[in-house]
């Protein structure tokens, strides 16, 4: 099926937009070094570009006073007991231990002081965490999804994102992944049955108004 029938076949099925909430927080997903490292095994193109995207999103947000959450994954080694299942069926993420460059937040996309940072163990932001109770605590009801990788991390926090209650709005420009064909094939499935994909123009708008 060629793009264009794609879009006819979802047009007035899966494109209701969800817009912005009342209140929205910005969440930047593992956006650490392993990702953006040549020779790296997890290294992936395109989160070079989504960094590079990222440092006036991330002032704007904090200059206007929406939280900032930020994710990482660890693992304890030698066994990696919180991997279960899924770091036997992607061994790659043994890299992502304390001590490992790889597992550090890349240049210029460390946390600021008092933002939280959320250690997960699975794809989802929201699997296993507190991200739930946070935003409630907050009274966010919009999350601004940004990080990587698009077919991984990006799409299990919007799915649980929606399903927990909450708007997911991921900035197109911001989010990255290994490869083009995956990153656009979930980006379009995140805003056909999910949430938003919208430009940074518009994302950077809507930070700019409040």
């Amino acid at each position: 099926m060629s793009d264009e029938s794609t879009q006819d076949n979802y047009a007035g099925v899966w494109d209701t937009g969800l817009g912005f909430g009342k209140k929205s927080a910005l969440i930047v997903i593992d956006l650490l070094q392993g990702y953006t490292t040549e020779g790296s095994a997890l290294y992936a193109p395109g989160v070079i570009d989504c960094v590079a995207q990222m440092p006036d999103i991330l002032a704007l947000a904090r200059s206007k006073g929406v939280p900032v959450i930020h994710t990482r994954v660890l693992y304890t080694p030698p066994n990696y007991p919180e991997g279960g299942i899924w770091i036997k069926k992607a061994p790659v993420l043994k890299d992502l231990v304390l001590g490992n460059p790889y597992a550090e937040f890349c240049e210029g996309m460390e946390p600021a002081e008092g933002e939280l940072v959320i250690v997960k163990q699975y794809a989802s932001a929201f699997f296993g965490t507190s991200l739930v109770a946070t935003l409630n605590g907050l009274d966010v009801d919009t999350l601004i999804i940004t990080g990587c990788t698009t077919s991984g991390c990006i799409r299990a926090t919007a799915v649980d994102c929606v399903q927990h209650g909450f708007r997911p709005i991921c900035v197109r420009e911001c989010i990255g992944d290994r490869a083009e064909g995956p990153h656009e094939a979930n980006l379009f499935d995140i805003n056909a049955k999910y949430g938003d994909v919208i430009g940074k123009d518009i994302a950077m708008d809507y930070l700019n108004n409040l």
